[in-house]
């Protein structure tokens, strides 16, 4: 297993250690309190949704365009300083997906390279997964492979194993040693961040508590779809002077139905662009 650079670390280092690593962690984001309001207020929409599996499907896929407590916090001053380090000044949420793994469950996520299947056309994205509850080895912490991010995308196959939360089950088609992980471990309130390029896992929950990682998605707004469909963003620092997607407003209130319709709209779009040459559509994400 190798070792990694462990922040806190300075600005000026922040996107060397980036660039040489794929990623960075720890970033300290909210405070525990502030992290546990949030798993709170996630956890009464899943309460409220849990009869319709479609809205609790929404939620846990776009709880920053649903939720005003997620819109707040893919806008934190934290993480917009942190991420802006890497990506400049103009900043938007392509997507901001929940990664849940209940306690004591064997679902895993396999080696894999993010923007595979985004159909995104260029590579200037960050990923910030923000711990709201501990990310522990024991409880399926991801694992990244330091500079994988260099090798660009690689092959992937899908398996749409049902104990896989990716949309495809998609993994890595070459050899990745397990052994060049690095377990990123987060205490609850804390970040780390990596290139879509860059090799990355997590093994299963072992733990008596639910791991929620919030995986949320920076672009430059000059990214686009390669589809020229224009998916749902959010702007949240600077300005956009390219109008390559849908902007969408802070959540009018609390699990709105209009927003529910602006993300049912949106997951037809990404469901689309996701499930592309697969041969099928079993995924459970869009």
């Amino acid at each position: 297993m190798q070792n990694a650079e462990v922040a806190p670390m300075t600005a000026e280092t922040m996107a060397e250690t980036y660039d040489r690593q794929g990623f960075i962690f720890p970033v300290d984001v909210v405070s525990v309190s502030e992290a546990q309001a949030i798993r709170a207020d996630l956890e009464a929409a899943e309460a409220e949704c849990a009869d319709d599996r479609e809205k609790l499907n929404l939620v846990r896929s776009y709880p920053d365009r649903l939720l005003p407590s997620f819109d707040a916090l893919s806008r934190h001053p934290n993480l917009i300083a942190a991420v802006s380090q890497i990506l400049g000044d103009d900043l938007m949420v392509w997507s901001g997906a929940l990664f849940i793994k209940e306690a004591n469950t064997s679902q895993i996520v396999s080696w894999h390279q993010d923007l595979t299947y985004w159909g995104l056309d260029d590579a200037e994205e960050v990923t910030c997964w923000v711990a709201l509850s501990p990310a522990t080895r024991e409880s399926g912490c991801m694992r990244f492979v330091p500079g994988s991010h260099k090798k660009r995308l690689v092959p992937h196959k899908d398996t749409f194993d049902a104990n896989n939360l990716l949309s495809r089950g998609q993994e890595i088609s070459v050899d990745v040693d397990d052994n060049d992980g690095v377990d990123i471990v987060l205490q609850t309130g804390q970040a780390s961040m990596h290139h879509g390029h860059l090799f990355h896992s997590s093994g299963p929950n072992t733990s008596d508590d639910r791991r929620i990682g919030a995986a949320i998605r920076y672009i430059r707004p000059s990214m686009r779809q390669e589809t020229g469909d224009k998916t749902l963003v959010a702007l949240v620092s600077g300005r956009d002077d390219y109008g390559n997607f849908k902007i969408a407003d802070a959540p009018k209130r609390r699990l709105d139905e209009a927003d529910f319709a602006l993300c049912r709209e949106d997951a037809e779009i990404k469901r689309r662009v996701l499930y592309e040459g697969a041969e099928r559509e079993r995924g459970t994400r869009y």
